[in-house]
C-alpha cells in the first residue's frame, strides 16, 4: 500500500524542538530553538523527521519548513558534535540524511520560509525543500571552506540546485551569498522584500494548491526519481509512470473535465 493511500487526519502532535500548525490545507513546522539560533542538535532532527513523518500521514497540501528567531538555522550543533566517535558521527549524518531526504518523500509540497541566515545544514535544509522563498535580508552560506571541518553533507544538496561553478565559489570560499544572489543562481525560487516574504509565500501556496492532490504527489516523487537519471533511462521510468497514472481516476477526471470544458472534481 502506498504511502498516499494510507493518509488520515489526527491532531498535530507537539515536539520539544518544532511546533507544527495546522491552516487549512497548509501545515507549518517552524523550528523553535531561537536560543539555539535553530541548531540541528540530534534531538532537534528527530523531532524534525518525526514532524515529517506526521505530516505525511494528513490530507494537507502544502507544508511551510520556518523557524523562529534572528536565524533561520545555523546548522549542525557542534556542541552536540564534539566528542562523538567515528561510529556515533556517522549515525548523527545519517539521522541528517534521512531528514533531509524524507522532504523529497512525503506527499505535501515542501516550500522553506526563510527569513533570515541559513548556514551549513541550514542551508541544507533550504536546497532540500521543493521550494523557497526568502527574505532579502536572509543569507546563504556553507561555511566550512573557511573553517577545519567542509561541508561535505550539505553541500550534496546545494549541488542538486545551483551550478557547478557557484557551488565551488559557496563552498569553497565559506563567504555568505545575499538572497538575491541566491535567487540568481537557483538556490531558492524568489527574494523579496522582508515585510513581502508572508505575501509571496502565500501566492505560491496558491499556485502549487491548484490541481489534484494525488497527482502532484506522485509527480513530485517522480520528478526526484527521474532528475539525475541519464536521459534515456529517466525517459523510461517516466513513460511507465505516465502510463500507469493515466489509469487513475484523478488523471481519468482530469482529461474529461478538459475535453468538457468544466471544473475539475476531484475523487477523495
Amino acid at each position: 500500500m502506498t504511502e498516499l493511500a494510507e493518509r488520515t487526519d489526527t491532531a498535530m502532535p507537539t515536539f520539544e524542538n518544532v511546533r507544527l500548525e495546522r491552516a487549512d490545507q497548509v501545515i507549518t513546522l517552524t523550528m523553535t530553538r531561537a536560543k539555539r539560533r535553530n541548531s540541528l542538535s540530534e534531538d532537534a532532527m528527530r523531532d524534525i523527521l518525526a514532524a515529517l513523518d506526521h505530516v505525511a500521514t494528513t490530507d494537507a497540501r502544502i507544508l511551510v519548513l520556518a523557524g523562529e528567531g534572528p536565524v533561520f538555522s545555523s546548522g549542525h550543533d557542534f556542541a552536540d558534535m564534539i566528542g562523538r566517535d567515528l561510529h556515533s558521527m556517522r549515525a548523527l549524518l545519517q539521522l541528517c540524511t534521512d531528514m533531509m531526504t524524507r522532504m523529497h518523500t512525503i506527499p505535501q509540497i515542501v516550500i522553506a520560509r526563510v527569513h533570515a541566515l541559513a548556514t551549513a545544514a541550514g542551508c541544507q535544509l533550504v536546497a532540500s525543500a521543493d521550494l523557497a522563498v526568502a527574505a532579502e535580508s536572509a543569507g546563504f552560506a556553507v561555511p566550512g571552506g573557511k573553517g577545519g571541518w567542509f561541508c561535505h553533507t550539505p553541500n550534496v544538496a546545494v549541488a542538486r540546485n545551483i551550478g557547478r561553478k557557484h557551488l565551488m565559489e559557496l563552498a569553497l570560499s565559506g563567504e555568505p551569498i545575499d538572497a538575491k544572489t541566491a535567487e540568481a543562481w537557483g538556490l531558492i525560487n524568489y527574494a523579496v522584500p522582508d515585510d513581502q516574504l508572508d505575501a509571496k509565500l502565500d501566492e505560491l501556496i496558491a499556485k502549487m494548491s491548484q490541481g489534484s492532490f494525488t497527482a502532484k504527489a506522485l509527480g513530485k516523487q517522480a520528478l526526484y526519481n527521474q532528475i539525475d537519471r541519464p536521459e534515456r533511462d529517466a525517459y523510461l521510468y517516466a513513460m511507465e509512470v505516465m502510463a500507469s497514472a493515466s489509469q487513475t481516476d484523478h488523471a481519468r477526471e482530469g482529461m474529461s473535465a478538459f475535453v468538457e470544458k468544466r471544473k475539475p472534481v476531484w475523487p477523495r
